[in-house]
């Protein structure tokens, strides 16, 4: 019997809506002596104004800047010996907190209070801008290959607004951000009924909807994101793009359109990622880096996005390779999936590294929390229960159709780094 099955059980889970419109969940654990507190809001990099990017990760430095009624959102949090943090994406924003069980209160006082209003100044807006532009410059300019989603992205869209990243196009576009224009996208995008709060770890049900109605309950509802954007059309044609930059080695990135985050091949994508690049006895690794020698590293993984993502393929080219040569390598691969599939046996090992991993992520009270708040945006909260039960239905036709229907040469979007030497 394979391990995940000794894991499996049944994560519970209650769901109910304030009269503001904000989503709860409740999760009790009674195994912990901690609380979490996991906020979700229905907004992303793809719901900003293409001409005002990165308003969305910007928020996540804001947020901590201080609200209306707490001008330090870390001091009474480190009182109550907690801990925070938060991430966003090109579909949401993220924020938790974890703390005593004790202590819970503290934690929705402050979520409340900044869902409530920020303290919105033009103090706090230039120093946050400040971290931010910094950030840019040192994880996405000034890093080798740093600014590949950069390009990589608006290679691969031309109409979905995934077409750039979260930190946004270009910095000036942080660099003029108004007080005003941060207001509204605050007041657009975060209240009640945009929002999901999970409250999950050693508490009951009853008191934990109590304490969220008390501290929630009188924010005004505000509007619902309805998320809609524009469809990417199918990709026909192969796309190319070569940066000569100061980078160690040659690199090469090639992209593929995939389905959306609830279609059934998304796990056949996920799993097929695994498969190509997952371990060291993995085909990418077996064959590209120690047989051949093409690729000093490899690298299959999928962007997880709601809408229709990425499926990426990237590696590091080993001296006097070309690109010809390491792409056709690639594509040998693929289209020996393609033609014959794969055995039941790897695919079956793939599986269940794959499941185990995802229950043992599940152990985590915070985990849970974040798990939960997700699957109910994509709009069945059971997903955090049935999702192992969609990896295993997965079937060797399944990653054969998906490399013979979409990683085909002529749908790829493709980016090399080429060194200046």
């Amino acid at each position: 019997m394979p391990i995940w099955a000794y894991l499996c059980k049944v994560i519970d889970f209650t769901v109910k809506q304030l009269e503001n419109g904000l989503t709860f969940i409740h999760h009790e654990d009674r195994n912990t002596s901690l609380c979490v507190t996991n906020i979700l809001y229905n907004v992303g990099a793809r719901d900003e104004n293409p001409e005002q990017t990165g308003f969305a990760h910007l928020f996540e430095h804001l947020m901590f800047g201080g609200s209306v009624n707490i001008p330090s959102f870390d001091t009474p949090l480190q009182k109550a010996s907690g801990e925070n943090n938060a991430f966003t994406s090109n579909d949401i924003t993220n924020y938790y907190i974890t703390l005593p069980a004790e202590n819970i209160e503290t934690a929705l006082w402050l979520e409340s209070d900044r869902m409530l209003r920020l303290d919105f100044s033009e103090k706090s807006l230039s120093v946050q801008k400040g971290v931010v532009i910094e950030e840019f410059k040192q994880r996405y300019l000034n890093q080798p290959y740093g600014d590949a989603w950069l390009e990589l992205r608006p290679l691969a869209y031309h109409k979905h607004p995934y077409q750039w990243a979260t930190i946004g196009k270009e910095i000036s576009h942080i660099e003029n951000a108004q007080l005003k224009d941060v207001i509204a996208f605050f007041e657009k995008f975060y209240n009640p009924s945009n929002a999901i709060v999970c409250i999950a770890g050693n508490i009951s049900f009853e008191k934990a909807f109590d304490l969220c109605r008390k501290w929630f309950g009188d924010i005004p509802p505000g509007t619902a994101n309805k998320n809609l954007y524009a469809k990417e059309p199918e990709q026909k044609e192969r796309r190319e793009k070569t940066i000569v930059n100061d980078v160690p080695q040659n690199a090469l990135y090639m992209a593929f359109h995939m389905v959306d985050r609830t279609h059934s091949l998304y796990y056949a994508f996920d799993l097929l990622s695994d498969m190509l690049s997952g371990s060291d006895s993995s085909r990418f690794i077996n064959v590209l880096v120690k047989d051949k020698g093409l690729f000093t590293h490899v690298h299959a993984y999928i962007t997880g996005d709601i809408d229709e993502g990425l499926f990426i393929i990237e590696g590091k080219l080993s001296p006097d390779v070309s690109y010809e040569t390491a792409e056709l390598a690639v594509f040998e691969i693929l289209n020996e999936i393609s033609l014959n599939g794969i055995d039941k046996n790897e695919l079956d090992k793939v599986k269940n590294k794959a499941v185990t991993s995802n229950l043992f992520a599940k152990t985590s009270v915070l985990n849970k929390a974040m798990s939960l708040c997700y699957a109910n945006r994509l709009g069945n909260t059971n997903l955090i229960n049935s999702e192992i039960v969609l990896m295993k239905a997965i079937t060797s036709e399944d990653i054969q159709a998906v490399c013979k229907q979409y990683l085909c040469s002529e749908k790829q979007s493709v980016l090399k780094y080429q060194t200046q030497s």
